[in-house]
């Protein structure tokens, strides 16, 4: 059985979500017809929108259903109007994608967003639109979003925040003063392909998609009624939990980074020195290509991943780590270690057993004592 580590790329759909589809499957409408079966779908995207934007303490009102969080990313850069974009440079592709000519905020070797940096950039750009996430998909360092708010709105720009990552793990609290939000159903337990943009009241959104003039004009085309329904129950869980699981993956997460470090002395945790996410760990083996890794373990039974699992299907040199450390071979050695809501202890410690036989087996350091402990 495969032991599934790869919670940030997405998490296995939850029980409850499958039932609360499944039933939603079999009363399905379209939302927007005016007979019984429509208005009944077009009720129940409405109790589902209240559930999401409790998630991260927002009105209903607030929310526009994607197809996917990078829908929700794409639709805040290029829908919200500004022509001066400021990213951070560990954001994700789903953002840097979208604002393909933006400044880049730098980061220190922790991971987090150099405020001094911002805040000289915001000072000599035009006001516009500042993206930076709220936790970050490989390191899992977060971001101190709040106070970047503060300075953006006391410098006249806006705040996107992609939350993807941090809804149901990180307290909402910390999002009060963003303007827009970015989250994803399937990161939660929810289903793929379905997403949510969160947009302060009274702020303006142009619609990349025109069509049917469905969420309120901002985003056209039939509502995924089954999806959204599956993302209602996935937010409503996580918010419930997120105090005891936060408690539950962080012993979690501090196993297996104790126990890589007892097991090598010249591992390396890229972002351990800031505050992180419960249920992340970037893990670098000097010398050992990240690819090689992946698949090392892939071949013993366990599924992590290496830099952004949602880029392109394959593995390449992080841009978050080389954002971190300039010029540094960590950017092609770190794998990405990611927990969640069926994650045991168990399975920790089967992570570790691959990784230590990996290690001794691929590491240069280790390599040499082994063959000096083989007789002639």
């Amino acid at each position: 059985m495969t032991i599934y580590l790869d919670y940030n790329a997405t998490a296995p759909v939850r029980p409850a979500v499958i039932e609360a589809m499944t039933e939603a499957a079999r009363r399905h409408g379209n939302p927007s017809s005016v007979h019984a079966s429509g208005r009944a779908a077009r009720h129940r995207i409405e109790a589902a929108r209240r559930d999401i934007a409790a998630l991260i303490g927002r009105d209903d009102g607030d929310v526009i259903f994607t197809g996917s969080g990078t829908e929700a990313d794409a639709l805040a850069v290029r829908g919200l109007g500004r022509t001066s974009i400021a990213v951070s440079a560990i954001e994700h592709d789903a953002v840097l994608a979208a604002a393909p000519g933006a400044a880049r905020i730098p980061v220190a070797s922790d991971g987090v967003v150099d405020l001094c940096a911002l805040e000289a950039l915001l000072s000599t750009e035009t006001p516009g639109l500042v993206c930076v996430m709220w936790a970050n998909n490989e390191t899992g360092a977060v971001q101190p979003v709040a106070e970047i708010a503060r300075l953006a709105h006391t410098a006249g720009w806006l705040l996107h925040v992609d939350a993807v990552q941090g809804a149901g793990r990180l307290d909402p609290a910390a999002l009060s003063e963003a303007d827009s939000i970015a989250l994803s159903a399937h990161k939660l337990g929810g289903p793929p392909g379905v997403g949510a943009l969160l947009v302060r009241e009274g702020l303006a959104v142009t619609a990349l998609i025109g069509g049917g003039g469905q969420e309120r004009g901002r985003r056209s085309g039939t509502e995924n009624d089954i999806g959204i329904a599956g993302f209602a129950v996935a937010a409503t869980i996580a918010a419930q939990e997120r105090e005891t699981e936060v408690a539950r993956l962080s012993a979690l997460r501090s196993r297996i980074e104790d126990g890589v470090r007892r097991r090598a002395t010249d591992v390396r945790i890229p972002g351990g020195d800031a505050d992180r996410l419960c249920n992340t760990v970037s893990v670098a083996l000097p010398g050992v290509a990240a690819e090689t890794q992946v698949m090392t373990l892939d071949l013993a039974g366990i599924a992590v991943s290496a830099g952004s699992a949602c880029s392109s299907g394959k593995v390449k040199r992080s841009h978050v780590l080389d954002a971190m450390f300039p010029g540094d071979p960590v950017a092609a050695e770190a794998i990405r270690v990611s927990l969640g809501w069926n994650s045991t202890m168990d399975d920790c410690d089967r992570f570790l057993h691959a990784w230590g036989a990996m290690r001794d087996r691929l590491s240069p350091v280790a390599r040499p004592s082994n063959a000096e402990s083989v007789p002639e």
